[in-house]
Formats: structure tokens, C-alpha cells, sequence
């Protein structure tokens, strides 16, 4: 049975959901993998604590603090106890436009409510190693700040330090339209950062058709790293990034189709100028972009909306590769360069595993399964000794990916992460800086559905909101 993309043409129906106790054993299995990870991580982690290795995260793997709240989170609770029970439903009734806003209101009402159970929205863009410290130092001439901005990269705030131009540019925007202070940047951040599943949901129903999209987004709505989108300006990141990748899959003439590339073109080129760890995130775009066979003006336009960004940096006075070369010697000298690598090498991905929830986990698995069981996969495996050629397993490789497009996407997306983990930049603190990543990984969640597992994601987020003293 085949099932309508929103371009009109079959796509081929996959299911990815199972009942049984073949798929009860693997969710059971994955959960306990979950649990074991996070728990040991933390072990490890107050022990290092203790021991003085550790002395900048009194929370490791987390940089943040213990804390309890009480009677501030009942009203996200109560929140929550409704969007489990009634947001499966209510997405998957009316047209998907309507079912995209009724996801996207629920996803503002839970990190909104998330937030001001604590500290309130505009709390962490107060801090004077955030972006709008140094907007005094920007003043009425942004050009002639961002062409000195390598050079007086030590002068800056840590987040400043850590990053390219771009965030304090965006800040300093707002400001200039008469939307200044911390309030209005937060509000901006949850905006552009919520919005990030409707770019996700409009991609999820070009790669894998309506339904599997409508599957998805309570998911992507009630996520855990909501905590992290209100408000870390790496919620921004995730946003503009997912709208990048999903003006890809837009439009149905060649015409259209050419624009909306144009428009990815210039979103997806502005990452790397956003954060230098974005750059693995193109990943993300690349194997949409294949999967969807983008016709090659399409693929001519993002690449000039990419290379005019590049040009626009240039031609300002910031050179990209200084700009990293400055930021590594600021890494290389700050507390947090000294982390241990093998410690964070395996406590990152715990700390994905935490902000993704258990249904990714459980997910996952669920995924490798039927992969792995997938007709393609069983005829190749099934003759170990029979001769291949290459353009045969690259065929088989693609009507794999087509096939299952969201685990393709997942895939790509934990490959960014694997690639930042491995090459040791991000030691500790990637609670935000796998925001971008973890909103595409949240995907899988969908191949392990059920309202238990939507719930375990609602409590992992009021867990982490309730317990957890971030200063994001």
C-alpha cells in the first residue's frame, strides 16, 4: 500500500510501529540501557566532583546545581497531565496546517510554563557572560564591531568568546527595532526555537508522508530539551537550522522549488556564523537533499545563498577561519579545556540520551530493528558469499534510506553529534549545544509510540525543569 507525500507522488508506506512482546522486550531493553547511562554518568561524575577534577560542574555531566522546586511546577504539570492525554488526538484530526499550529501552540505553552516555574523567561539572557553584554561595545556601528571582532575577541564575554558574530548581531537587531533587553531576546528565542518542529514536521511529510509526520509531533511538541529552548540562544540555532533543512522539501514547481532553496541556502550557510559547531549539522540538510532528489538549479541556488553569507562575512572584514583559530585559543586557555576527554566522551551522549527522553532511546532501537529486518538488508545478509557490486549495495543503500527517510535523517543527525563528540571541543555543557542536533533525533521517539512513552518524556522534562539549576 502506498501512501500521498505532500508533492503528489506515492511514497512507500513503511510501518513503523509494532505491537508484541518482541517489541515489548526491545522498549524494556531500552529504557534500562537509558537508565544505566544517565545513572552511571552521574556516579562518575560526583565522584570526579569530589575528587577535585571536576570543579567548575557541581552537577556532571551537567554544568548546573541541584535544586528542588515544589509548588512552582504545578501548573506546567498540570499542563502536561492534559497535552499527553489530548495532543495525539488533536493533531491527527483536521489539515495538517492545523495540526503543525495546534503542535506548535503546545509546544510555546510547555517551555513557556517550563521556564517560569523557575527563574522566568528572560533570567538566563541576564547573565554578563551572555550575548547582550556586549552590545554597549557594539554600539550604532555593528560593520566596523565586526570587523574588529577577532581581534578583541579576549575583551568578550564567554558565550561571546565561544562564538562567531552572528548571535550578537541577531541581539543587537532586536535592539535596533526597538525590541531591546533580555525579555524580548528570550521571546525571540522560544519563538524561532518552537518553530523548529513545524520545520521538522513539514520535512517528516516529504521524506515519510503525512501520517508518519502526524505521528511525530507530540514528540517533537513535549520534547524534554524544551528545557534547554527556553531560553539558550542554541534554541535560535535549532530553529533557523530546521527551517534551512526544511525549505529543501518546499515547493512543487522547479521554480518554487529554486527560491525556497535559495532561502536554505542563506539559513543553512548563516550556521557556521551562528556557532563554529554547526558545521557537523550539515549533515542534516546533505542526506535530505538526497533523499529528495533536489534538481540540480535547486541545488545551485542553496549553494549561492550559502556563498553570499560567506561573502557578506568577508566582505565585512570577519574571516571565518580566524575566527575559529581565535575562539580555540580562548577554549584552550579556559577551565573547561581541561575536563577529561574519555569522561565526556561517553557522558555527552548520556546527556543526549537525558535531553532526547527515553522514547528516542526506546526509539532507536525500535528503528535498528526494522532496519535491520528490512527486506533489503535480509537479501543482502542472507548470502554472505554471494558477489555484490558496489553499484548494487549503493542502490541498496539508497532504496533503504528512501524507505525509512526519518531514520535516515536521525542517522545523519547522530552522526553531526558522534563527529562533535569525538573531536573533544565540546567537553561538558552540550545540554545546550545538542539542542540543534536533539530535536532531529527526537524523531526516532515516533518509531516507539504509545501515550506511556509521551508521558515518560513529559516527566523527564519536569524532572530535569524540577531538579536541575541551570544557568541556561
Amino acid at each position: 500500500m502506498a501512501e500521498r507525500s505532500d508533492r503528489g507522488t506515492a511514497a512507500p508506506a513503511v510501518r513503523m510501529y509494532e505491537a508484541g512482546g518482541g517489541s515489548g522486550r526491545r522498549t524494556r531493553g531500552a529504557l534500562a540501557g537509558w537508565a544505566v547511562l544517565i545513572a552511571g554518568c552521574f556516579a562518575v561524575g560526583a565522584v570526579l566532583h569530589a575528587l577535585g577534577v571536576l570543579r567548575i560542574d557541581h552537577l556532571p555531566p551537567l554544568h548546573a546545581h541541584f535544586r528542588v522546586l515544589t509548588v512552582t511546577l504545578l501548573p506546567v504539570v498540570a499542563f502536561a497531565v492534559v497535552a499527553v492525554r489530548k495532543l495525539p488526538g488533536w493533531v491527527r484530526q483536521g489539515g495538517f496546517g492545523r495540526a503543525l499550529l495546534v503542535a506548535y501552540g503546545c509546544a510555546l505553552a510547555w517551555t513557556i510554563l517550563l521556564a517560569i516555574s523557575a527563574d522566568g523567561l528572560a533570567a538566563p539572557f541576564t547573565h554578563r557572560e551572555e550575548y547582550l553584554a556586549v552590545l554597549p561595545a557594539v554600539g550604532h556601528d555593528p560593520l566596523g564591531w565586526l570587523a574588529g571582532f577577532t581581534q578583541r575577541l579576549p575583551e568578550y564575554p564567554t558565550h561571546v568568546r565561544g562564538h562567531p558574530p552572528l548571535p550578537v548581531l541577531v541581539v543587537w537587531a532586536l535592539a535596533a527595532v526597538g525590541l531591546g533587553g533580555p525579555l524580548w531576546a528570550a521571546i525571540l528565542v522560544i519563538l524561532v526555537g518552537c518553530s523548529a518542529m513545524v520545520a521538522i514536521g513539514l520535512t517528516v511529510r516529504r521524506l515519510a508522508g503525512e501520517e508518519a509526520a502526524r505521528r511525530a509531533l507530540p514528540y517533537l511538541a513535549l520534547t524534554p530539551a524544551s528545557v534547554w529552548i527556553a531560553t539558550t540562544m542554541d534554541a535560535f540555532f535549532a530553529g533557523a537550522g530546521a527551517w534551512g533543512v526544511a525549505l529543501l522539501v518546499l515547493g512543487r514547481s522547479t521554480a518554487a522549488r529554486t527560491w525556497f532553496a535559495g532561502g536554505a541556502g542563506v539559513l543553512l550557510g548563516a550556521l557556521p556564523y551562528l556557532s563554529y559547531g554547526l558545521v557537523p549539522y550539515l549533515v542534516i540538510p546533505l542526506a535530505v537533499a538526497v533523499l529528495v532528489r533536489l534538481p540540480r538549479p535547486a541545488v545551485l541556488a542553496a549553494l549561492a545563498g550559502a556563498a553570499a553569507v560567506t561573502g557578506v562575512f568577508a566582505a565585512a572584514g570577519f574571516s571565518w577561519l580566524a575566527g575559529v583559530a581565535a575562539t580555540h585559543a580562548e577554549w584552550a586557555a579556559d577551565p573547561g579545556a581541561a575536563r577529561p576527554y574519555l569522561y565526556f566522551l561517553v557522558a555527552n551522549l548520556a546527556v543526549l540520551a537525558l535531553i532526547t527522553g527515553p522514547a528516542t532511546t526506546a526509539g532507536l532501537v525500535h528503528a535498528g530493528h526494522h532496519l535491520t529486518h528490512c527486506p533489503a538488508v535480509t537479501a543482502v545478509g542472507g548470502n554472505p558469499r554471494a558477489h555484490i557490486p558496489m553499484s548494487g549495495i549503493a542502490a541498496a543503500v539508497m532504496n533503504l534510506a528512501r524507505r525509512h527517510g526519518i531514520a535516515a535523517v536521525v542517522a545523519a543527525a547522530l552522526v553531526a553529534v558522534l563527529a562533535l563528540d569525538v573531536s573533544g571541543v565540546t567537553r561538558g555543557e552540550v545540554e545546550r549545544i545538542w539542542v540543534p542536533f536533539a530535536v532531529w533525533i527526537g524523531l526516532s521517539a515516533a518509531y516507539a509510540p504509545g501515550r506511556r512513552m509521551l508521558a515518560a518524556q513529559v516527566v523527564t522534562g519536569l524532572l530535569l525543569q524540577g531538579l536541575v539549576a541551570s544557568p541556561w
